[in-house]
């Protein structure tokens, strides 16, 4: 079992340091936190600003660790690190070689005493800083390189973090910036880039240098196992390395089948040093007695994992056979790069790598790790590929003619083509029906790649009811295409025009300036029963460029929306009831438990008092109903929809049949009152319950 006896230490390590680290950019919106998660595109990845990513699901299914898809529930990292090995001289000709000394972020061993290897601090009060390039986001920055940037800044110089001692550390003297980068379009939502400035601020030569992720990767989906079964949740990875793409990854070989048929991937993009080899480990975890796969417990032992070497010189492929790695086991990975021969005082190095993950491709067995089944792993890693060369279309280092599209002289990285940007979008839900409207906002987007308007159209998607109660719940799957309109009278897509969306005028809505232009219904919904809606835009391509029609994502605007009946006016003479009546006992939208169950009490007022009783006249429940208050906090919600976007009517309330007392409801007819809270007026009606 993994005894990470650790407390996150996220408050805990703002140890004290004289030295500050490189600094770029400094931006000045920042976050509160010590620790936060991507939320752009399809990766829910916490990372620090003390060498750590993953958070060793501390928090599992409210803080995600490594989640993808977001909100699907399956993880994918337990913890992982930064890795810097070492030697040290006193002059550039090595004299007074010593080491080697490796730091790291995270290893098997992290506890809450700091004794394992926990042995980067930050300054301080130094924060995580955030940017974004996109324009309407409240941390837009010109310096932005992703839609979504942070930033932050750490040491290993240290040998407290706060009073706590850093037990068995060797410094370096490295002074580290790190900035994550994500991005929502489709072609790139499944990767987040880690970019690394090591700095030099110690006295003395670093010789050797040997720059890489440690990674503790865990694929589960903890809405299936919990993290409490111990090894039993633990030990089922899979791992491999694809030496093409420079990417170690891990898969589950044999848990949760049929949920977890996905791959995380730690991929090496590059270095601003060259001469420099990739480098792949694999071991059990806690072992002490395997001579390939030992766990190592000190800086020598992890140096000579960080050079590529199992145990001895086995390496992969070469002593090591690859299959051994693919039987379930508790297993922990490296990839390193080097080594780099001399970082003087003074002076850094860039390295970047890339969490990247895919689901499987194909139809063969999830426990399987074929190449058939990585092909989604290889797209995405080659994507984050092109993230990273950006101008350098042909990799070869330079800028070659016609690559220079900023016109400054350098490779810039980090250029991807863009879609248009999302619509902004409305939805409005009434009893069986949501109207969906949009603005026109994509309509003006240029492309960063041709620098031309290349909008085309527009796409409108909806899940099925219940898509939810599927436990992979991934949203980018779940949308089905429902209606597409584009621009007429040109050689792309249908030509359809916009007329039959298109409104004669722009309209407002409360509390909202935006002008919305286009709007589309859905009839024959189901009441009571969630849905999502999304409207992407998408592009012409630009064949000279080999690009082809590119989608913004759905996953930014979508919307939940559970049609109900409206908020009933004061002088409605509209019944007040439920549904379903009679309620019986694991309806199709229940969970599996008392607390995942529903009803909805409909035709309410917008404001009002519910109250429950048994045919005894004893209260049951008491319910306030108003448009913020409308049962979306039910557990229900919490388990199958948890980032709380649903949008009701306003006149529904959803109940999980759980009294004041906290205790289920039993079998047996029940009265209920309702009470408008602005005229005071009551209306009662009752609802049987079998179970």
């Amino acid at each position: 079992m993994k005894h990470y006896l650790f407390t996150f230490l996220i408050i805990m390590l703002t140890g004290v340091s004289s030295l500050n680290a490189q600094s770029l950019n400094r931006l000045n919106k920042v976050t509160d936190d010590q620790s936060v998660y991507t939320s752009i595109g399809n990766i829910a990845l916490s990372v620090t600003n003390f060498g750590r990513y993953g958070n060793g699901l501390t928090n599992p299914g409210v803080v995600p660790s490594c989640e993808y898809p977001i909100g699907s529930g399956i993880e994918h990292i337990f913890l992982g690190g930064l890795w810097v090995g070492a030697y040290s001289s006193n002059d550039s000709l090595g004299k007074g070689l010593s080491g080697p000394y490796v730091t790291t972020g995270a290893v098997d061993a992290a506890s809450a005493t700091r004794g394992g290897g926990c042995e980067y601090t930050n300054n301080s009060g130094s924060t995580i800083t955030q940017r974004s390039s996109t324009l309407d986001s409240r941390f837009y920055s010109p310096y932005a390189v992703s839609q979504q940037d942070y930033i932050m800044d750490y040491v290993d110089t240290n040998l407290y973090a706060g009073t706590q001692q850093i037990v068995d550390h060797s410094p370096l003297g490295l002074a580290i910036h790190q900035e994550c980068y994500a991005w929502d379009y489709s072609f790139a939502n499944f990767f987040v880039i880690m970019n690394y400035w090591i700095k030099n601020v110690s006295g003395k030569y670093l010789d050797s240098v040997y720059v890489g992720l440690w990674t503790d990767a865990v694929v589960r989906n903890i809405k299936i196992s919990s993290t409490s079964l111990g090894t039993a949740f633990y030990n089922k990875g899979g791992d491999g390395y694809s030496d093409s793409l420079k990417v170690a990854y891990e898969f589950d070989a044999g848990g949760d089948v049929g949920f977890t048929d996905s791959y995380i991937g730690i991929q090496y993009l590059g270095s601003s040093t060259s001469g420099t080899t990739t480098h792949f480990t694999s071991w059990q975890h806690s072992n002490t007695s395997d001579p390939n796969f030992f766990t190592p417990m000190n800086d020598v032992d992890r140096y000579r994992k960080m050079q590529g070497y199992f145990g001895g010189y086995n390496t992969y492929g070469n002593g090591i056979n690859p299959n051994d790695l693919k039987a379930p086991s508790n297993r922990s990975i490296t990839i390193t790069n080097g080594p780099t021969n001399k970082i003087a005082p003074g002076d850094s190095i860039n390295v970047v790598f890339a969490i990247v993950c895919a689901k499987k491709y194909g139809t063969e067995p999830d426990s399987y790790d074929t190449e058939e089944q990585k092909k989604n792993l290889y797209n995405n890693a080659e994507w984050a590929l092109k993230a990273y060369y950006g101008e350098d279309r042909n990799r070869n280092g330079i800028l070659d003619p016609g690559e220079d599209l900023d016109g400054n002289g350098v490779i810039t990285r980090y250029i991807l083509p863009a879609p248009p940007l999302a619509p902004k979008i409305k939805v409005i839900p009434e009893s069986k029906k949501v109207t969906v409207y949009w603005d026109r906002r994509a309509e003006g987007s240029i492309d960063p790649i041709s620098a031309k308007k290349d909008f085309e159209g527009y796409r409108i998607y909806k899940t099925n009811a219940g898509y939810e109660l599927n436990q992979i719940q991934d949203l980018s799957s779940s949308l089905a295409l429902a209606a597409e309109f584009d621009s007429a009278g040109n050689s792309v897509g249908y030509n359809t025009g916009f007329n039959y969306v298109k409104l004669d005028k722009p309209v407002t809505f409360a509390g909202d300036t935006t002008k919305y232009y286009y709007k589309f219904e859905f009839d024959n919904l189901l009441n009571g029963w969630q849905y999502v809606f999304a409207v992407t835009a998408f592009d012409k391509g630009d064949p000279a460029s080999n690009l082809e029609s590119l989608e913004s994502s759905a996953l930014v605007n979508y919307q939940k929306v559970i049609p109900g009946t409206p908020a009933a006016s004061a002088n409605s003479d509209a019944a007040i009831g439920v549904y379903p009546n009679p309620y019986y006992a694991n309806a199709y939208w229940d969970g599996s438990s008392e607390r995942l169950r529903k009803i909805y009490f409909f035709n309410l007022p917008a404001e009002c008092e519910l109250t429950i009783y048994t045919l005894a006249g004893d209260i049951v429940k008491k319910i306030h109903h108003d448009k913020q208050s409308n049962g979306s906090d039910l557990r229900w919600f919490q388990n199958y929809s948890s980032d709380g976007k649903q949008v009701m009517a306003g006149g529904e309330h959803a109940w999980d049949l759980i009294t004041d007392n906290d205790q289920a409801i039993a079998t047996g007819l029940y009265l209920f009152t309702v009470k408008d809270s602005n005229t005071g007026k009551i209306k009662t009606g009752k609802f049987l319950v079998v179970k």
